[in-house]
């Protein structure tokens, strides 16, 4: 038996193949009843020893399925927790990876084996921990023009990753970490978090580094576009204000979410997605958490002095089947991004490439890759003595004949080292587990959270320095340079 204290009280927690893990601790009250729509609020606590053994349910959501379902998903609106592996419980300080899983803000859950900490506690001397945070509906409606008790319901979600961010730097040194070393990580809309919380006021001084993969600081909606899916929110709902939602339970809350979802999935108005990730429910800015885009408050220098390890995969969207587009589709995207132009150099540049492939190329690049430009462009401009890097993740999976390639989410087992747990093997496909790049990647994500440095040239404006991530690595010049000069003003 492994007792840590914290501020809230006295936490059980088990031992596991040399590492300490410590699950389901909850972090703020429960967001259940006259909570729900409103800022998470500190935690009662308890007296007693409590076990921190299992896992706390992730927030409500409908599961995706489909090959990134590695676990089953258990859910409740009482789902405000985080989990810890560490080393030790001592006075040794380590480096804190605070990770913040993605699924769209609509799905997801901390506990996923992917995002299992243990090799970075092994190998690196590092404590872990993730969180669970609200989703969907219940965490980034905005209904705040019903009054000031809802001020913050359009970035509750957001506020729920701040409150675990203050948290860890109340908490983590009965750990064995560092509050002054924690590195915030996650992978897209995990991502996009990060980004969220580079820029908001509210976070500075929680963190000093972080790592976005596969995602940018251009997701969140202004208040214009978050009051339309409010109004189509609340219309579903069959509601008229925040209390007749409040006495909803959350399966008709869900409903009312996934019909919303569907509406803007299936292009029903203006904001035709075609079927990329939607920003049905996203953190709204005009906030005190976000009083404007995160990309426009990075480059005015919100988040200067904080180095960023940011990336892409290189076919994000082979995920959603990219690859089945034909020409007809094909041109619907181009013409919805205002990407003739972009379609135009893909072409003359890949000559040989089908309408599938350029789909693939055409809307990674939107929705992934050139947030992340967007964002080092920013973080060096606004702030050149602080250094930031990039990386692409290329490694092709063998998995559906060779179509998945190196597909969204690829990375994390890889960055994780965790290519053994499950789910993995279906993104990876047959053949030789690819170890060596698993060995690779781990080791510099190491070395950023332990030194702020992952081993290779940082990110400049005049030479866009790029660790390319495959079977041999290595450290490239501006890749794919004529499609990113494509996308000036566009994206």
């Amino acid at each position: 038996m492994t007792i840590a204290q914290t501020t809230h009280g006295p936490v059980e927690g088990r031992e596991k193949e040399g590492v300490l893990l410590f699950s389901g601790i909850p972090y703020a009250a429960p967001p259940t009843g006259p909570r729900r729509f409103r800022a998470p609020e500190p935690h009662d606590g308890w007296k007693q020893t409590r076990q921190a053994l299992k896992f706390y349910p992730a927030a409500p959501q409908y599961p995706t399925g489909g090959m990134t379902a590695a676990v089953p998903v258990r859910w409740d609106e009482d789902c405000l927790a985080l989990n810890i592996a560490t080393p030790a419980i001592d006075d040794a300080r380590r480096p804190v990876l605070f990770w913040i899983h993605g699924g769209a803000y609509r799905t997801g859950q901390g506990n996923v084996p992917w995002y299992n900490g243990a090799q970075f506690a092994r190998n690196g001397d590092i404590v872990v921990v993730s969180i669970n945070y609200r989703l969907g509906a219940l965490g980034f409606t905005d209904l705040s023009r019903f009054g000031d008790e809802f001020a913050t319901s359009g970035v509750n979600g957001t506020l729920d990753q701040i409150a675990a961010l203050r948290w860890v730097n109340d908490n983590i040194a009965n750990f064995g970490g560092d509050p002054q070393r924690i590195t915030i990580a996650g992978e897209s809309a995990g991502a996009f978090s990060v980004c969220t919380l580079l820029a908001s006021p509210l976070a500075r001084g929680l963190f000093r580094a972080a790592i976005p993969q596969s995602g940018g600081a251009q997701h969140t909606l202004p208040r214009e576009a978050a009051k339309v899916v409010a109004d189509r929110f609340l219309a579903a709902a069959d509601a008229d204000n925040p209390m007749t939602l409040q006495a909803l339970d959350a399966q008709a809350i869900l409903d009312a979410q996934k019909q919303v979802a569907e509406q803007l999935d299936q292009g029903i108005d203006a904001n035709e997605t075609l079927g990329v990730p939607v920003q049905a429910f996203y953190p709204v800015h005009a906030t005190e958490a976000l009083p404007d885009s995160p990309l426009n408050l990075i480059a005015q220098g919100a988040s200067n002095g904080i180095p960023v390890l940011t990336g892409t995969n290189a076919d994000e969207t082979t995920l959603w089947e990219y690859y089945n587009t034909d020409e007809a589709r094909l041109a619907r995207l181009g013409e919805h991004y205002g990407a003739g132009k972009v379609l135009e150099t893909l072409r003359k540049l890949r000559p040989d490439a089908g309408p599938g492939d350029l789909a693939v190329a055409l809307t990674t690049d939107f929705t992934f890759r050139m947030p992340a430009v967007r964002l080092l462009e920013a973080r060096t401009a606004a702030d050149p003595g602080t250094p930031s890097w990039m990386y692409w993740f290329c490694w092709a999976s063998r998995q559906f004949d060779g179509k998945l390639k190196a597909t969204h989410a690829l990375e994390i087992p890889f960055a994780f080292d965790n290519l053994d747990k499950p789910g993995v093997d279906v993104f990876l496909g047959p053949g030789e587990v690819p170890q060596t790049v698993a060995t690779t990647m781990h080791q510099a994500w190491i070395r950023f959270i332990r030194d702020l440095d992952p081993g290779w040239a940082p990110y400049t404006l005049e030479q866009r320095e790029t660790m390319r991530f495959d079977t041999e690595s290595e450290l490239v010049t501006d890749p794919e340079g004529p499609e990113r000069e494509a996308w000036a003003g566009i994206r």
